[in-house]
C-alpha cells in the first residue's frame, strides 16, 4: 500500500462531513486538472481537457460511521448510524468523535454478558441499546469536549495483511478515490472533456453524484466503486463469487434491478475493452446495494453509465479487506474505456 492510498484510507469522512477527505482529494486532483471547483453539496469538480464529449468519473468520499445524539447523566453517549451498518459488527470497536475541539477517542459499549438474562441472549443485539464510553466523569464533562451531532468514525486501521492484500477502515469508497487520482494521472491527450469528481452523501441516498451528474450533464459517466467479495467461508458462490486478486469487476446490475441496469452495449463495450488489453475481469451481479451509477443514469434526458469496482471482504465494516492488483485492473480498464468513449461516434 502506497502512502497515498494509506492516507486517504485514513482520512475522516462521514456523510456530510468530508472536509478531511476533500480537503486530501483537492490537493492531489490539483496536481493533474486544468481546473477545479467545489459546488454547494461540497463535491470536488476538475476537468481535464477540452472538445468532444464529456466524460464523468464518480467516486463517493463518504464513508460510513455514527453521529452523537445524546449525552446521558452520566457521560456515555448515544448515537445513530449513518449508512448501511450491521448492528452486529459494533460492540468494543474503538471510534473517533471528530469534535471541533479535536479528536476523542471512544469505545462502543454493551451491557456485559456476564449480566444478560437468558431472554436477552436470544434476543439480537441493536446499537439502540449500545453506548460510546469516553471515559467521562458526567454529562458535563462529556460535553466539554463533545457535541450533540459531532461525527463519529471508526478508528483508522490500515495496513498490509499479506503481500498485496491490504485492509483499512474505509476502503469503500476510498479505493475508487484512489482509483479516480490515478486514473486522471494516467489519462493524456484525451480529445474530451474528463470531469473527475469526488462526490458526497452516497453512503446516504447517492445525493453528491445526483447533483454533480445533473450540472455536468456528460456524454458519459463512470462510477468507481467497491463490491462484495465472496471468497470467505460462509458465502456460498451462489450468493457472490468475485474473488480477491481476479481483477475489478465489472458490473451489470445493481440491487436486482432497482439500482442501475447497465445499457447492453455499455456492457460490451466494457467487456470487449478488458479482453483486448487482455486486463482481468471479473462480472458482477449485484442483488443487494448500488452505486453512483443508479443516480447519475437517470438524471436529465438519462446518461449512458458504467461501473467499475474493487471486490473488498467485510464490507461496511470497521475494517475491510482488498488485492491491490484488483485496484491495478480498475484504473487500467477505467482509463481504457475513457479513450474509447472519447474516440467512438
Amino acid at each position: 500500500m502506497d502512502s497515498l492510498l494509506k492516507k486517504i484510507m485514513d482520512a475522516a469522512g462521514v456523510s456530510g462531513y468530508e472536509g478531511e477527505i476533500a480537503g486530501i482529494m483537492k490537493q492531489e486532483l490539483k496536481k493533474t486538472a486544468d481546473d477545479i471547483s467545489t459546488d454547494a453539496f461540497g463535491n470536488i469538480i476538475a476537468r481535464k481537457g477540452k472538445g468532444g464529449k464529456k466524460i464523468m468519473i464518480a467516486a463517493h468520499m463518504d464513508e460510513i460511521g455514527l453521529m452523537v445524539k445524546h449525552v446521558s447523566k452520566d457521560g456515555f453517549i448515544s448515537f445513530i448510524k449513518l449508512g448501511g451498518i450491521d448492528d452486529r459488527v459494533l460492540p468494543a470497536q474503538r471510534v473517533v468523535i471528530k469534535s471541533k475541539k479535536g479528536d476523542v477517542p471512544g469505545i462502543i459499549g454493551t451491557k456485559p454478558p456476564h449480566l444478560l438474562r437468558e431472554e436477552e441472549r436470544k434476543q439480537p443485539l441493536k446499537y439502540e441499546n449500545m453506548f460510546i464510553d469516553i471515559g467521562a466523569s458526567g454529562k458535563d464533562d462529556a460535553l466539554k469536549r463533545i457535541e450533540i451531532s459531532d461525527p463519529i468514525v471508526f478508528e483508522p486501521n490500515s495496513g498490509v495483511l499479506n503481500g498485496k492484500l491490504c485492509y483499512g477502515r474505509s476502503p469503500d469508497n476510498r479505493v475508487g478515490c484512489y482509483i479516480l487520482l490515478k486514473m486522471m494521472e494516467r489519462l493524456k491527450g484525451v480529445k474530451a472533456e474528463v470531469y473527475a469528481v469526488a462526490t458526497t452523501q452516497e453512503e446516504v441516498g447517492l445525493k453528491g453524484a445526483r447533483v454533480s451528474s445533473f450540472k455536468i450533464d456528460p456524454d458519459f459517466a463512470l462510477a468507481v466503486d467497491t463490491t462484495v467479495a465472496g471468497d470467505t467461508p460462509g458465502v456460498t458462490e451462489r450468493e457472490a463469487d468475485l474473488k480477491l486478486g481476479a481483477g475489478a469487476a465489472i458490473t451489470i446490475i445493481e440491487a436486482a434491478g432497482r439500482g442501475l441496469l447497465v445499457n447492453g452495449a455499455v456492457k460490451e463495450m466494457f467487456l470487449d475493452t478488458a479482453r483486448k488489453n487482455k486486463i482481468k475481469f471479473q462480472i458482477d451481479v449485484v442483488e443487494g446495494g448500488m452505486t453512483d451509477g443508479a443516480i447519475i443514469a437517470m438524471n436529465r434526458d438519462g446518461i449512458l453509465t458504467g461501473v467499475i469496482a474493487v471486490p473488498c471482504r467485510y464490507i461496511h465494516s470497521p475494517t475491510g479487506v482488498f488485492h491491490l492488483d484488483d485496484i491495478e485492473s480498475a484504473i487500467e480498464l477505467g482509463v481504457k474505456v475513457v479513450e474509447r468513449v472519447a474516440k467512438d461516434k
